[in-house]
């Protein structure tokens, strides 16, 4: 167990790079060190996602033509022109059938954990690729809309066409967060972009049909005239509800 100074140490470090993660829009477009960057990708995998299908990928926009043109798609945004490069969030029902399909094989082989784990995480693999297999058929979406209808917490259950894909981008958000706290933690900065032309960017990057884009960052080091304001947020006793 970690002692309390590690602990204290471990929160100021996190406070410091959480503070330091800003939406930077004014980049000064320096090249980035490759290994910066696939330090901060493969720190992102580490991400929490559902079932642990991790149903994403991550696409580091290394060719200066694609990166131009999926900027562009960007609608015109500061933040993706001046970038030093960019990452898109793609996720899929499909990327989670075959992270399904691999953590099986991976079960199969020696793998450290023992017999009832292996049994127990097999078993989880089976479910949730049998579950990613019907779940988008048509026949989910009339029950799922009705219930929606009488309470809208139902709108986001992962069944129908679209159920799976808000299912698959909230995982890739989770995703795009700790990558974009890895970046900050690694010296980088970053800026999430919602505003941008999702066919013109899947088209540029060749995605298969059904591939849902739920951001795409821009990463780099912010120039030193960035313009950085003070932040503000909403109260705590109006963001935090106790209960």
């Amino acid at each position: 167990m970690s002692s309390q100074p590690d602990l204290a140490a471990r929160w100021r470090h996190f406070q410091a790079t959480n503070e330091h993660r800003r939406a930077v829009r004014d980049f000064d477009g320096a090249p980035l060190d490759d290994a910066d960057v696939r330090a901060v990708l493969e720190a992102a995998l580490l991400a929490p996602s559902s079932g642990n299908l991790q149903p994403y990928q991550l696409h580091w926009l290394r060719d200066e033509a694609v990166r131009r043109r999926v900027a562009e798609a960007c609608n015109g945004q500061r933040a993706a022109r001046s970038a030093s490069t960019l990452v898109v969030i793609a996720a899929s029902r499909r990327i989670g059938l075959r992270t399904a399909a691999s953590w099986r094989a991976h079960l199969d082989q020696p793998n450290g954990l023992d017999a009832r784990s292996t049994a127990w995480h097999l078993g989880e693999a089976r479910k949730f690729s049998r579950f990613l297999r019907i779940a988008p058929l048509c026949l989910w979406t009339p029950p799922r809309m009705l219930l929606s209808a009488f309470a809208p917490v139902y709108s986001l259950l992962p069944v129908g066409t679209s159920g799976l894909r808000h299912w698959a981008a909230r995982s890739g958000v989770y995703a795009a967060q700790t990558l974009m706290l890895a970046a900050s933690a690694r010296g980088l900065d970053s800026c999430p972009m919602e505003g941008f032309d999702a066919g013109r960017v899947a088209r540029a990057l060749d995605l298969p049909r059904g591939t849902v884009i739920p951001i795409v960052i821009a990463l780099g080091r912010r120039r030193p005239d960035a313009r950085l304001e003070p932040r503000w947020r909403r109260p705590r006793a109006d963001a935090i509800v106790e209960h």
